[in-house]
């Protein structure tokens, strides 16, 4: 009763997601100061090498709290079977890595011929915090509508979850090399103390008590409860946006800047896009099957907007340079997710042989 109650909530604000959304940015231009509260109150921090703690804040722990909901609804005992097929897996986990390292020097290429004063060094900055992130839990449910390989989506995005504390550092620092003034000691900064300690601490430690919640539950009476755990969640993922717009979009308000605004917009697009497009056509290139197909481009073109909305908010708060396009990229991310699920879906039925009249 009380779970089909939770299921009848979240379908309801699920077919509405986008509209939230815009609900949430609209009450972080109107009333930002809960969500400048929440963002700027330490309830702790985290050890990290180097002396600079990762601090812990409201934000931080809903984020956490969103990755264990989805980490938590995985089973992980369909996962050993990718070994023996490993290739669509090491794609898919090396594509979400390299494809972002491979576009920022050609973003950076043609953002420097703009009159910025300093390259649009804070869009660089702000693309390079969203291609750091791993694989979006969120492309298991987009990959799944399209008729992709569910394990090879989980697969992918369990391995480059695992593997983030290595490479949100590495992303980080190749970004510094193309960026210029405080944005290229920042995110030196953050790659060498800050974006190790925020991965193990705020992505993976999350996912790993999912995993190991539900290997213990086994199953039992995790059906009553991960319904609630989701509806919650996705309150929490509309708080996330609404804290981590507040403050960037009030201040944009009144101080407007179209230019940086089509700039964040664009760039955004052109960088989800172009995800996309490469994991498609790495499939393609490998002869991957249907389902294959639909996992790699997914796990290629989704990656974690909340947790680089945190770190951005966190260690990068007074700069919409940084923040418009990761906030711009959270929402054309779901857009053209939704648009690549249709044209997948589409393929799909146009390369399916014919039903036989019985």
């Amino acid at each position: 009763m009380h779970a089909t109650l939770a299921g009848r909530a979240l379908a309801l604000v699920q077919r509405r997601l986008t509209l939230t959304m815009l609900v949430a940015y609209a009450a972080a231009v109107l009333v930002p100061v809960v969500g400048l509260a929440a963002r700027h109150t330490r309830l702790g921090s985290v050890p990290a090498p180097g002396g600079h703690p990762t601090p812990v804040t409201l934000p931080s722990l809903l984020l956490a709290f969103v990755l264990f909901t989805a980490s938590v609804q995985i089973s992980a005992r369909q996962l050993p079977a990718l070994a023996r097929r490993p290739l669509p897996l090491l794609t898919g986990t090396v594509a979400n890595t390299v494809v972002p390292l491979v576009l920022l020097p050609v973003m950076a290429g043609v953002l420097g011929l703009l009159p910025d004063s300093d390259g649009c060094s804070g869009l660089l900055t702000g693309m390079a915090l969203i291609g750091a992130m791993p694989v979006a839990g969120g492309a298991t449910v987009w990959g799944d509508r399209a008729g992709g390989n569910h394990s090879l989506v989980v697969g992918i995005v369990l391995t480059s979850t695992l593997i983030s504390p290595l490479t949100i550092p590495l992303t980080l620092h190749a970004a510094s090399a193309v960026t210029s003034g405080h944005y290229s000691t920042d995110l030196t900064r953050m790659a060498r103390t800050g974006g190790g300690a925020f991965a193990v601490a705020g992505v993976v430690a999350p996912c790993l008590a999912g995993l190991l919640v539900r290997a213990a539950a086994r199953g039992r009476g995790l059906e009553r409860v991960v319904p609630w755990l989701k509806l919650i969640s996705l309150a929490a993922a509309v708080f996330l946006t609404y804290s981590n717009a507040s403050g960037a979009l009030g201040g944009f308000l009144h101080d407007p800047r179209p230019a940086l605004l089509i700039a964040s917009v664009a760039t955004a697009a052109a960088m989800c896009a172009a995800s996309f497009a490469v994991g498609w056509g790495l499939a393609r290139i490998l002869r991957a099957t249907h389902a294959d197909t639909v996992a790699i481009t997914f796990a290629s073109g989704m990656n974690n907007s909340s947790a680089s909305a945190v770190l951005a908010a966190t260690r990068l708060p007074d700069y919409p340079q940084v923040l418009l396009p990761v906030l711009a990229y959270s929402l054309l991310q779901k857009l053209l997710a939704g648009l690549t699920d249709t044209a997948l879906l589409r393929a799909r039925r146009t390369n399916s042989p014919p039903v036989k009249q019985t």
